[in-house]
């Protein structure tokens, strides 16, 4: 009880609204990498499993990088050097976060790929290229959505690390929940309520992500049967 006395709620309670903006530029910043860590990913993992030495290469080589330096580094590089290269000048903290996260979990999410692509049984492809679908026909249709429910519990994996890497946009003064919360500690000089109400806020977020996870698992999973639920209820 005493460390309730001592916690300022009127702290939280002053920042509500600033709060608010943090964390849905927290959201927004996740769906954005991910959504794109997807699209790219899906193109690095098909890549990688590609039987060509110009595609293959600079699939392989880009993964390894990306998966081995560091997300902070990789975020400083682009908001300081690339990103002011190419346009001239900084074009702002969203745009360079969005684009270090997509390029971060893309690297990731191409490895859930390529493993998921090659865990499925190669007879899968020549059934398939033996029906008259071509390579890409075949993997569009056949391969890829075998091997997507073997995929959803790493991607969902995936998701939950990037929301959580999403406060490291703070060194780039992103607005979001840690950025935040830096101020309100700052302001007032107390470090209890602001940065335990930040870890509370992605403790909230991860929770409702990783029940969402379980949700889409269950409903494609191949056992699966909406009936049995009305029936027993």
């Amino acid at each position: 009880m005493e460390f309730f006395d001592f916690f300022r709620w009127e702290i939280i309670w002053n920042y509500r609204e600033l709060y608010a903006k943090g964390l849905w530029a927290t959201i927004v910043l996740t769906a954005c990498g991910y959504i794109g860590g997807i699209i790219f990913g899906l193109l690095l993992g098909l890549g990688q499993v590609s039987k060509r030495k110009l595609i293959y290469w600079p699939a392989k080589i880009y993964v390894d990088v990306f998966r081995g330096t560091p997300l902070l580094v990789q975020l400083l590089l682009i908001h300081l050097a690339v990103i002011p290269t190419i346009f001239g000048s900084s074009q702002g903290w969203w745009v360079s976060g969005i684009v270090g996260l997509i390029l971060n979990s893309a690297a990731y999410n191409a490895e859930i790929f390529r493993a998921g692509i090659q865990s499925i049984d190669k007879g899968q492809m020549e059934a398939a290229r033996s029906l008259g679908l071509t390579h890409s026909q075949a993997m569009r249709k056949v391969i890829l959505p075998q091997a997507f429910r073997r995929m959803i519990p790493p991607l969902g994996n995936e998701f939950i690390a990037l929301l959580k890497d999403s406060s490291l946009v703070t060194v780039i003064a992103g607005a979001e929940i840690l950025y935040v919360s830096k101020v309100v500690a700052g302001t007032y000089q107390r470090f209890w309520e602001p940065y335990l109400f930040a870890a509370f806020l992605y403790l909230v977020l991860t929770y409702a992500v990783t029940k969402l996870i379980a949700f889409i698992e269950k409903r494609v999973d191949i056992n699966y049967n909406p009936r049995k639920k009305k029936e027993r209820a």
